[in-house]
């Protein structure tokens, strides 16, 4: 009986330790972040030095700049979608050939955006005009399909 106690708390130690040291980890690795948040998903610290997830925008920033009616493309995407994650290397060289300065929202980080922004499926790439929404081109798609879509916003 006395080993199967020592045993439980031996266990239960153990898992207390790996959640702590998690804990721990996860607010070294998030120090400093462009989040401003002390805690983010694996999967969005696992792109921090991603160059394909440059070029953040927070939602302050995006809500002022939406009523200071700036043009300007924001691609909404979670890291955890496998469409996101197909679908970012193929449009992030496509924006920057044609030097777009397309910015870049994570909703596993802000989940408030989905309804903010109107957001209902990832990835999402909206083009504002004067701070309204003009189009948007939602789901994966072909790198001629974007470039063409891109072509067409930017004409308008």
């Amino acid at each position: 009986m006395k080993k199967i106690i020592f045993f439980s708390i031996l266990v239960a130690a153990l898992l207390i330790g790996a959640i702590v040291y998690s804990d721990i980890s996860n607010r070294q690795q998030a120090a400093g972040n462009p989040y401003g948040k002390a805690n983010l998903n694996p999967a969005t610290l696992a792109q921090l030095n991603d160059p394909l997830y440059d070029n953040l925008i927070m939602p302050d920033e995006l809500k002022t700049r939406l009523t200071n009616k700036e043009d300007l493309f924001v691609y909404y995407y979670s890291p955890l979608c496998e469409h996101c994650q197909a679908t970012t290397p193929v449009l992030v060289p496509i924006v920057k050939e044609m030097q777009i300065d397309m910015k870049k929202h994570n909703l596993l980080e802000f989940t408030n955006s989905w309804d903010d922004f109107q957001i209902e499926f990832t990835p999402t790439l909206v083009h504002y005009k004067g701070g309204q929404e003009v189009a948007r081109l939602v789901g994966g798609h072909e790198a001629n399909e974007w470039k063409q879509w891109l072509e067409e916003q930017k004409k308008s």
